[in-house]
C-alpha cells in the first residue's frame, strides 16, 4: 500500500500535471465511436482535465505515453488488435512499469475472459461489446474516477527531507508537545515533522478538520464522535482520546 514518498538529500522528484489521461486502443470503428460517446459525456461531467488519446495498434507514441510519469491514467482496450502486438501483450507492458493506471478491457469474445485475468493481474473490468458496453463503459469510469484518484498530496521539504503523503492515507494530525514536531499517523506507520498546525492547514483541504487543540483529523476516515467520552473512533477501529466540544461546529459543518 503507497502512502507517499520520502527522498533522502538533494534529489527532487519530477511532478507533472494533474490530468485525467484516457488511453483507447481500439481498432474497430464501431466500438471506437461507442467509446469517443461515453467519454465525452463523462469529461463533460468532470471538472477536471481530461485528455484522451487514440489508437488502433501499438506505436511509438503509446509507448511514449505508457513510460509517462502521469498519476492518473485510463487504458481502454481492445483485445484483438492490429499490428504485432496484441492488447493482452500491450497491457503486460503496462503493468511491467505502472500498477497505479487502470486498465479496463473490451472484446467481442467473451471466451477471452479467462486468458485475460491469467496473464494480466489487476484488471478493472472485463466488457463485452455487444452486452451494453455504454453502460458499463461509462459506470466503470466515473467509479474508478470517484474512487482510485484521489491524488492529492501533502508535501513538507526540509533540508534533508522532502516528506511526500498521499491525505488520502492521512487518518489524524497531533502535536508531540516534547519535540515540538506534529505526528501524522497513517495506518501503518507515523512521520514526526517539524511544522505546526497553522502551517499544515494551509497545505491539507477540507476533510481535515480541528478536533481538538492538539488534533486534526481526516473526516473520511471517522465512523463515530462521542462528545460525552471526548473521541472519535476511526473507520480501522482505533479510538482517539482527543475530541473537544469547543470544536464540535467546526467538526459538523
Amino acid at each position: 500500500m503507497k502512502y507517499g514518498i520520502i527522498s533522502i538529500g538533494k534529489q527532487k522528484r519530477k511532478w507533472v500535471k494533474n490530468v485525467i489521461k484516457f488511453i483507447v486502443i481500439e481498432d474497430e470503428k464501431d466500438s471506437q465511436d461507442i467509446i469517443r460517446k461515453v467519454l465525452r459525456k463523462v469529461s463533460i461531467e468532470q471538472d477536471e482535465e481530461i485528455e484522451i488519446k487514440y489508437f488502433d495498434k501499438y506505436c511509438k507514441e503509446l509507448e511514449k505515453i505508457i513510460n509517462e510519469e502521469v498519476f492518473r491514467k485510463i487504458y481502454i482496450l481492445d483485445i484483438e488488435l492490429k499490428g504485432t502486438m496484441s492488447g493482452i501483450e500491450i497491457a503486460k507492458q503496462i503493468r511491467n512499469i505502472d500498477w497505479d493506471s487502470e486498465i479496463i478491457f473490451v472484446t467481442s469474445h467473451d471466451k477471452m475472459f479467462e486468458s485475460v485475468h491469467r496473464n494480466i493481474l489487476d484488471v478493472f473490468d472485463f466488457i463485452e461489446k455487444f452486452h451494453e458496453m455504454n453502460a458499463r463503459l461509462e459506470k466503470d469510469i466515473k467509479a474508478i474516477i470517484k474512487q482510485k484518484f484521489d491524488k492529492k498530496m501533502l508535501r513538507i521539504s526540509s533540508r534533508n527531507v522532502d516528506l511526500e503523503i498521499y491525505l488520502k492515507n492521512i487518518l489524524y494530525i497531533t502535536r508531540d508537545k516534547e519535540e515540538r514536531k506534529l505526528i501524522i499517523h497513517t495506518k501503518d506507520i507515523d512521520f514526526k515533522v517539524t511544522s505546526n498546525f497553522t502551517e499544515l492547514m494551509e497545505k491539507l483541504d477540507n476533510r481535515f478538520v480541528r478536533t481538538h487543540r492538539g488534533c486534526l483529523a481526516n473526516i473520511d476516515h471517522v465512523v463515530e464522535y462521542n462528545y460525552k467520552l471526548n473521541y472519535f473512533r476511526l473507520d480501522n477501529g482505533k479510538k482517539v482520546d482527543l475530541l473537544s466540544k469547543k470544536y464540535r461546529k467546526e467538526v459538523e459543518k
